[in-house]
């Protein structure tokens, strides 16, 4: 079953705000991480806590919104789940984002809050605050990337159509 080509027309606008969300906060909430410079213990909270509020309302909406219209666009249109390479490495880059997004990041930037909210600018001298805050740039920074390089590959679909083996 295929979608008509004016819903098509829909459903990638909706894909396009989604991958918007979810690039635009991806790459706020990374590069942000390095320009932390609370002054007190109840800024360095609030840029935190606004940090998070960026990854609960407006990555992760966007990622799970990705990943239906993604869905709907490999089963209703003629682009499909294996037609192409380049729509294979789309589907890794999401894949890998919105679980190691969900995994380890988000429960790192949670962290950073948590410790952040009780111990203020002391939480610098915490060692788990260190750990979580080195792992979510370094890590962060990597997923902000893939994101960004999908976003290439959807422009520009490098790779061409897969070759149907032969039985």
């Amino acid at each position: 079953m295929q979608i008509h080509f004016h819903n098509q027309k829909w459903l990638k606008a909706f894909h396009v705000l989604f991958v918007i969300m979810w690039v635009g906060g991806a790459i706020t909430l990374s590069s942000k991480q390095f320009f932390i410079n609370a002054a007190s213990d109840s800024e360095l909270y609030g840029i935190l806590s606004t940090l998070h509020y960026i990854d609960i309302f407006i990555i992760i909406p966007g990622a799970m919104g990705c990943l239906i219209t993604g869905i709907l666009y490999s089963t209703l249109t003629n682009w499909g789940w294996f037609t192409y390479k380049w729509i294979i490495v789309k589907w890794i880059i999401c894949l890998y984002g919105v679980i190691f997004g969900t995994y380890p990041l988000g429960p790192w930037l949670e962290i950073l809050v948590d410790i952040a909210k009780v111990q203020g600018l002391a939480s610098y001298n915490d060692l788990q605050f260190i750990h979580s805050l080195t792992m979510s740039r370094l890590f962060g920074t990597f997923q902000a990337l893939t994101l960004v390089f999908a976003c290439f590959i959807s422009s520009l679909k490098p790779w061409g159509k897969l070759k149907k083996l032969k039985i």
